[in-house]
């Protein structure tokens, strides 16, 4: 009877909290989507065959969707500065497109032909955009930035710091890089999971191991999120081990020098993307992953699994009370209730 109590507590917790969230799909397509942006009470969003577009959250039939290229482009990034949208395609050639915000007028600003060129995430902070694509075969990281005040592309290679063999960044939903007040962090792994820290005034660039699960391609960070210069946290695991939940979440308290590994074997298992509501200082968090939504309250320390939703990819916070989820051809709300 001594075990059956904290079964019995658990198993009534998760239903108590399943019932205080509820679903509702907004736009329903042949699509898969890796990457989100909230504008305008819109949710705006990149896909498969070159879909770009737009679904409105208080009235979902209010919808629109553009194809960026006749060609059958990829995209898992998205990004926005005050009057335009702005995605890469995976692969090479990668198109740096510019979209408009008003009309949706777009072009092309750049374009990087390396033929190793696969771009991961894309990031806005301070009228500076950040790209992080796989190495060439020299290993060095490599780093896409866009200055919007001078309209300059720049890629930087920094030679000082390589990329171990086998070191790489998974494009899963965007969410490999974050900005803090003095940093830009990005998440790697493969066979090798770090943090890699670019001080954002000197442009120092620093590599921190962490106890992350790694050493196969499939292995390491796939999501990071910051709440300021000092906290943040790490998901991922295994896409191919999708139950596996050993050293698959790691907070850090220095801004990404140490990490500290979390409900190793007490998650729901591989994840996909996480967010820090706002609001709640870091203490409260959700992840999503192919199998599941789940949720901390006390800085990632301890996971409640919330949903058994499937095939969503991406998150994003519209407001404390309410996320948008992307993925296998839909896009979700829950709300809080």
């Amino acid at each position: 009877m001594k075990k059956l109590f904290p079964t019995l507590f658990l198993f009534f917790g998760m239903f108590l909290f399943a019932q205080n969230v509820s679903f509702e799909t907004l736009l329903n397509d042949k699509i898969s989507i890796r990457a989100l942006e909230i504008y305008d009470n819109k949710v705006w969003y990149s896909g498969t065959d070159s879909k770009f577009g737009y679904v409105d959250l208080k009235n979902p039939k209010k919808q629109k969707q553009i194809k960026l290229s006749e060609k059958k482009l990829q995209f898992r990034t998205l990004a926005q500065d005050k009057k335009s949208f702005y995605v890469i395609n995976i692969e090479s050639p990668a198109y740096f497109f510019k979209i408009d915000k008003k009309d949706l007028t777009h072009k092309i600003v750049f374009t990087d032909t390396v033929k190793t060129a696969f771009y991961d995430a894309l990031y806005f902070n301070k009228n500076k955009f950040y790209a992080f694509s796989d190495p060439s075969t020299d290993l060095k990281l490599k780093l896409l930035q866009f200055n919007l005040n001078k309209e300059k592309f720049e890629i930087k290679n920094y030679s000082h710091l390589k990329l171990n063999v086998g070191e790489a960044a998974f494009a899963a939903s965007n969410s490999n890089i974050s900005v803090g007040q003095n940093y830009l962090w990005i998440g790697t792994g493969g066979n090798s999971s770090r943090i890699l820290r670019l001080n954002l005034k000197n442009d120092k660039l620093e590599a921190f191991n962490t106890p992350f699960v790694q050493g196969i391609s499939s292995q390491g960070i796939y999501s990071i999120d910051f709440l300021d210069d000092k906290f943040g946290i790490a998901v991922g695991g295994d896409y191919t081990k999708q139950d596996a939940n050993a050293n698959n979440i790691a907070t850090t308290n220095d801004g990404g020098e140490t990490w500290q590994i979390q409900a190793s074997g007490q998650n729901a298992g591989y994840t996909t993307c996480v967010k820090i509501k706002p609001e709640s200082k870091g203490k409260e968090i959700i992840t999503v992953g192919d199998q599941h939504i789940s949720y901390s309250s006390d800085f990632g320390k301890t996971w409640k699994k919330i949903s058994d939703e499937k095939g969503l990819f991406v998150c994003e916070w519209i407001d404390k009370n309410t996320v948008v989820f992307a993925g296998k051809d839909r896009i979700v709300k829950m709300k809080f209730n």
